[in-house]
């Protein structure tokens, strides 16, 4: 990028950004202060904050590395942009879960159980070494059991043998076992056993070699039986091949090894991931995994009993590590949480944890909805902690559609008018209360007046949870109205998720859940084969053009042989890094010529591909697509190409997509997990509109929520609290939402009586 002869130090400046959906804007962003870009889904926010912005500043810093270097840092192209003056080193804080292995937990990665380690090291009696032997990670501290995992993984016998079979009929259930499989000719040709032999007839000595002889030398084998090959029983060989390795088998056969695997805690540290000798050492009665396990505000008060002073340093900075985490409301984990059970809201507060450490100044840290998973009690640290950011010498940019996080913006850009090719202009720049006052979707949206809803739904009927005491719950029985939509409402942490996901199931099995997982998606899935219209698209090119369906596939003959229907090639340059390139060969349409010469009403496959869920609305006239494009539509799925691999969506999106495939069914009972996740205050109005309609196919639903209003529009609340972790797991209301005003334990109730007198719609019987 160029740089410009008057670069202001105080501004971000970009000049003719048209990366992704930007109609060449030109922009100047205030340093040092907090800046906000709101607009609906699709509108452009992203392409500018992260694909234009954070994307170049990532770029030029990796520049000024070695070759060797940026070879293992994410490759950023140069963005379609005239100029960007004014770059500050930007650290992108997203929504990403922390994820990692078993290995990883909310203290290593936060360095807080390093300090730990170090503590424990210096003052903890009996003395056991140094802070190295503290780790689970290092052998000098690890359980020898269990590798310092604190689990260890078994097979279920019952579940890998059928006992009723032979092992020619197929008793082993593990793929490469079964009948034909290369690995059971290990067993069939050892001479051990009757191949024709039901299992239940084996003696125990028989069982023995079938399950746990190990290294064992065959002396009468089948002549198929290799020469050089010692016999292994099942138990060793599955373990040796796929459950110690991490290799390309045990991911293959993931799924497969999960149904056959139980986990437990380790008999011998019982879960605490070190050896007793570490464990023998203790501050005040405590070792380092009775801390770990803590909840952080109990660790924090425990710290707070220790009278060293040659610990007073160390006790100083994990005493400001932990409060920070308190800050952001995360005191109800604990250090010893493995990072892959954490939420993205979570993962992301994590990652500001991290940062608010730092000495350093004068940086561009980005966020991208840090309000995601977050009661509006929780809302208000965060905003805290953004301040905190600003006041250090940074510039804070966020992408955010909570209103509470938009109200403390130095500078807010909302982006619009619409998504996709409808969005991509400035269409304010200013303070918020410009913003309430500007006309846009967002101002708008901002100065409706919200109130409860008026005619409630009456139950038809209910669903009783009886002592539910799993993880936080304390005990709790509950009823939950049928035929309705009920709200289950309460601080991160509360116990929401574990009673509605996890006890729910328990007591009624047919429950569909609509979360915001994952499909099982690669970059070959897209919008359009995930939905099903795909295959009568490829009909209707086919029956025009006269040629096979399959030819209009990109993953058979029809895909570009260059990029195999990708529509992109990578080059792998040695030292430097593996570039993404369009393919050159099909200019990233990913079919081969002579089908995208193929056309139907004027357009080849590759440009309907291309083509929003808007846009092929009004395209295509066929009934069988047009009313899978109508759900999506109804779901505000309007502005993503038929053809975007669905690995590149967010989670709120791939809920959207997976509810649009609901909107027919009826008699139903749902659940939808923070459904309003990435949605502008423009779409909320949308979402409750279909929310109402699957209620009104007499369905029950279900919604795990924060946004209030949602809360509104509910004909049944429950909350939970009344905070976090074994401060929360208590039911604190049940019943219609302009009730919970009036309950004082509830931090809900405060916030919606707060939220309603702020719009002056609160009911005049709860003034």
């Amino acid at each position: 990028m160029q740089k410009g002869k008057n670069m202001s130090n105080d501004q971000i400046q970009i000049t003719g950004a048209r990366e992704r959906n930007l109609k060449n804007i030109s922009i100047s962003i205030p340093k040092k202060k907090i800046t906000v870009f709101t607009g609906v889904s699709g509108s452009g926010k992203s392409s500018l904050v992260f694909d234009t912005i954070a994307a170049e500043s990532q770029r030029q810093l990796n520049e000024t590395y070695t070759s060797f270097i940026r070879h293992r840092l994410p490759h950023y192209g140069k963005p379609d942009v005239d100029s960007m003056e004014g770059l500050s080193v930007a650290f992108i804080i997203n929504q990403k879960r922390l994820g990692g292995n078993a290995r990883s937990t909310v203290g290593t990665v936060t360095d807080i159980y390093t300090l730990l380690r170090l503590l424990f090291s210096r003052i903890g009696e009996p003395f056991t070494g140094y802070s190295e032997s503290f780790s689970f990670n290092n052998p000098a501290g690890m359980c020898e059991h269990c590798q310092g995992l604190g689990t260890r993984e078994t097979l279920n016998i019952d579940r890998l043998i059928d006992k009723e079979k032979s092992l020619l009929d197929g008793a082993i259930h593990f793929p490469t076992f079964e009948p034909g499989g290369w690995r059971l000719t290990r067993y069939l040709y050892s001479g051990f056993f009757d191949n024709h032999k039901k299992i239940k007839d084996f003696t125990q000595e028989e069982m023995d070699l079938l399950l746990h002889a190990d290294g064992i030398k065959v002396t009468n084998p089948d002549p198929k039986w290799h020469k050089t090959a010692l016999y292994e029983g099942l138990i060793p060989r599955i373990e040796r091949s796929f459950l110690k390795k991490e290799d390309g088998e045990k991911i293959k056969y993931s799924k497969d090894i999960e149904t056959f695997i139980s986990r437990e805690l380790c008999p011998y540290c019982h879960g605490a991931r070190l050896n007793d000798q570490v464990l023998s050492c203790k501050i005040n009665g405590k070792n380092i995994s009775e801390c770990a396990d803590m909840q952080i505000n109990q660790l924090l008060n425990f710290l707070k009993t220790i009278d060293a002073p040659i610990a007073v340093p160390i006790l100083s900075e994990l005493t400001e590590r932990l409060k920070h985490m308190i800050s952001i409301g995360l005191d109800y984990l604990s250090l010893s949480r493995e990072t892959s059970t954490l939420s993205g809201g979570e993962s992301q507060r994590i990652k500001i944890v991290c940062q608010l450490g730092s000495s350093l100044t004068d940086l561009t840290y980005i966020f991208d909805e840090p309000s995601i998973g977050l009661h509006p009690h929780d809302i208000k640290k965060i905003n805290q902690l953004m301040k905190l950011l600003r006041d250090k010498g940074n510039t804070v940019l966020i992408v955010e559609h909570d209103p509470d996080i938009i109200e403390i913006a130095d500078h807010v850009v909302d982006m619009g008018p619409g998504a996709g090719i409808h969005g991509g202009t400035i269409m304010y720049q200013g303070d918020f209360k410009g913003l309430k006052t500007s006309g846009t979707l967002t101002g708008i949206s901002l100065s409706r007046s919200a109130q409860l809803k008026q005619n409630l739904r009456t139950p038809r009927g209910w669903l009783t949870i009886s002592n539910a005491a799993k993880h936080n719950l304390k005990n709790v029985s509950v009823s939950i109205p049928k035929g309705v939509m009920t709200v289950i409402t309460g601080v991160a942490g509360s116990g929401k998720s574990t009673l509605i996901n996890q006890v729910l199931p328990e007591f009624y099995s047919e429950i569909i859940f609509i979360d915001q997982k994952g499909v099982q998606a690669s970059k070959r899935s897209n919008l359009a084969t995930f939905t099903g219209i795909f295959d009568n698209i490829r009909k209707l090119f086919a029956k025009e053009s006269g040629i096979s369906p399959s030819l209009f596939s990109f993953n058979s003959k029809g895909a570009c042989p260059v990029c195999k229907g990708l529509g992109v090639t990578e080059t792998d340059l040695a030292f430097m890094d593996t570039v993404s390139t369009v393919c050159e060969e099909c200019h990233g349409k990913r079919y081969t010529k002579e089908v995208l010469e193929c056309r139907f009403r004027g357009k080849n496959i590759g440009e309907v591909l291309n083509m929003t869920v808007s846009e092929a609305l009004d395209f295509f006239r066929e009934p069988e697509i047009r009313t899978v494009l109508k759900r999506l539509t109804d779901v505000g799925i309007t502005y993503i190409p038929l053809g975007q691999p669905l690995n590149t969506l967010s989670g709120g999106e791939l809920q959207r997509i997976k509810l649009a495939a609901e909107l027919e069914h009826g008699n139903q009972i749902y659940v939808l997990d923070e459904p309003s996740t990435g949605l502008h205050m423009a779409d909320i109005s949308q979402l409750i509109q279909v929310m109402n309609r699957l209620v009104d196919q007499n369905s029950t639903l279900l919604v795990i929520e924060h946004n209030l209003e949602i809360m509104c529009q509910a004909d049944w609340i429950i909350d939970l609290g009344p905070y976090a972790g074994q401060n929360g797991g208590n039911i604190l209301y049940s019943g219609v939402p302009k009730e919970i005003i009036f309950c004082k334990e509830s931090i809900t109730g405060t916030y919606l009586k707060n939220y309603l007198s702020k719009n002056r719609r609160l009911p005049n019987d709860c003034k």
